[in-house]
């Protein structure tokens, strides 16, 4: 059976798209900002990983430096280090200097 269609009535789909033109054009805008959106969200994405892989390289930098500086100010360690200059822990007690007033 063959659709029938009223008097008057007929449905031109050009005349329907040039009616709701400016519906469409909305529809397009909101897909065009969608699909911005979605890839400025990827981006930060993937700049957050490369940040937080910075930040994991400057952090073992830190503890490794941080422990080499706690090795290095250990007691042994600094009187082994200024052995070679010449320096040498001294074992009595402190002079006193006093200077005189004129």
């Amino acid at each position: 059976m063959a659709a029938r269609r009223k008097a008057g009535r007929s449905f031109d789909l050009s005349t329907f798209i040039l009616n709701n033109l400016g519906f469409l054009a909305f529809l397009g805008g909101l897909a065009l900002l969608y699909i911005g959106n979605a890839h400025y969200a990827e981006y930060n994405v993937r700049r957050i990983q490369v940040l937080e892989d910075e930040i994991k390289e400057k952090r073992w930098l830190y503890m490794s430096l941080q422990s080499e500086n706690m090795y290095n100010g250990l007691r042994s360690e600094v009187v082994e280090n200024v052995r070679e200059d010449g320096l040498r822990m001294h074992r009595g007690k402190p002079k006193k200097l006093v200077v005189g007033s004129k």
